[in-house]
């Protein structure tokens, strides 16, 4: 079985063609880095139009990637959710037209077990039970599968994700856009010693806290070079 997968929950229009749930036969991906780093951050009307642009020379190409035409596939999956509402749609209303024109049928996938499931991709000899981190964008979440359907939240963040306590942190040392990446490489060669930041602590063991860590990283970051 052939899918067309397409993605545009956020600041990257992806498409790709995967065989059998295990085999990505093909795959594009239009970022949109350079145009939001002057920002400091996604803006999600830009992010629409962006998607709204690429989402069609995107999925083409994935076709012509993988030797493939549309009557070739089986399905169209798209991400529903969650995710930046307008660029959501752009996949979501281009998905929609494709199955109507086809007759083939539609897939709503949600962006987090979208995720869990790429590590089938990388992984194909994994199979349920395990257990899986989740660290993407506005989402952390440590989550147990049962079964590939069944899952359970162990632990989630209570307030702010890990994504946006690096990048605003990254902002805030002026390192550019993305920050999260740039404060990960410096970090390798840094002094774990240097500064006492606060260890956040929740009422359930497995859930995080990122919020106080974040705002003691700006805050810091502001005295120091002011």
């Amino acid at each position: 079985m052939k899918i067309l997968a397409i993605e545009s929950s956020c600041d990257e229009t992806a498409a790709a063609i995967v065989e059998d749930g295990r085999k990505t036969l093909s795959a594009t991906v239009a970022t949109q880095i350079d145009r939001h780093k002057i920002y400091g951050g996604v803006v999600p009307e830009i992010a629409s139009r962006l998607h709204a642009e690429a989402i069609c020379p995107v999925t083409q190409e994935t076709l012509d990637k993988a030797g493939l035409t549309l009557c070739d596939l089986d399905a169209i999956a798209v991400t529903y959710a969650p995710g930046l509402i307008g660029a959501l749609l752009v996949g979501i209303n281009f998905a929609k037209g494709l199955s109507e024109a086809t007759g083939l049928p539609l897939i709503p996938v949600h962006h987090l077990r979208g995720h869990i499931a790429a590590n089938y991709i990388a992984h194909p000899q994994l199979k349920p039970p395990f257990l899986c981190l989740v660290v993407s964008g506005g989402h952390s979440h440590i989550i147990k599968l049962d079964s590939y359907t069944d899952l359970r939240v162990i632990g989630c963040t209570r307030d702010d994700a890990a994504g946006e306590a690096f990048d605003k942190g990254g902002r805030a040392m002026g390192l550019p856009y993305p920050g999260g990446v740039h404060v990960d490489k410096i970090a390798e060669s840094g002094n774990p010693n240097a500064f006492k930041l606060p260890y956040p602590h929740t009422e359930k063991p497995f859930d995080f806290s990122f919020s106080g860590l974040k705002t003691a990283i700006i805050n810091w970051a502001e005295k120091d070079f002011s």
